[in-house]
């Protein structure tokens, strides 16, 4: 296993590269391109993000603890294929369309300002998780927990509360259509 620490790694492409069997601790990538590359069995710990694409890129068994990604690219992922042995991340002005956390435990996760348009949250646990304006149009959000999960400020998102567990889950007044969508009711 090849260990790599306290780095600052900038405008790399590792796409040509071939880094599995590798150990990421407290390292910074900044503008780093990972598009459809293979991270299967990379652990990334304590490790930021910044205006880097992880787009495609395959996640079997990838670690990442006390991730942050900041400004990055992380469309058509499947999260759900990660190590979930201490899996942690945050999100923050991201784009995460079209990926998917199927079944991961994510209690106290937090998206800020992200799109996660058409994102596949089927039996996750998002207790205490903070959506804070994000947009969540066509994401699904069934046999979910999402006790104590802050909406307040999100939108675009529907979610049918016989179909997910909501204890103190928290919504604007501006929000609540998302939750009656199936009665096709009109609020004004």
């Amino acid at each position: 296993m090849t260990y790599i620490e306290d780095k600052k790694i900038k405008n790399k492409n590792f796409t040509s590269e071939n880094i599995s069997d590798t150990e990421f601790d407290n390292c910074h990538f900044l503008n780093c391109n990972f598009i459809d590359i293979d991270l299967s069995g990379v652990v990334f710990s304590e490790c930021i993000f910044e205006n880097c694409d992880l787009s495609n890129a395959k996640l079997v068994d990838t670690s990442f603890k006390d991730a942050k990604f900041i400004n990055c690219k992380l469309m058509g992922l499947h999260f759900q294929d990660c190590n979930k042995f201490i899996l942690s991340f945050e999100f923050i002005n991201c784009t995460i369309d079209l990926s998917s956390f199927y079944a991961l435990k994510l209690k106290q996760i937090k998206f800020i300002e992200c799109s996660i348009k058409e994102v596949d949250f089927t039996s996750c646990d998002l207790s205490s998780a903070q959506f804070y304006e994000c947009d969540l149009k066509g994401s699904l959000f069934e046999n979910t927990v999402l006790d104590h999960t802050d909406f307040r400020t999100s939108y675009n998102f529907t979610i049918e509360p016989d179909m997910n567990k909501l204890k103190n889950t928290k919504f604007s007044e501006n929000t609540l259509a998302g939750l009656l969508t199936k009665y096709d009711i009109s609020i004004e």
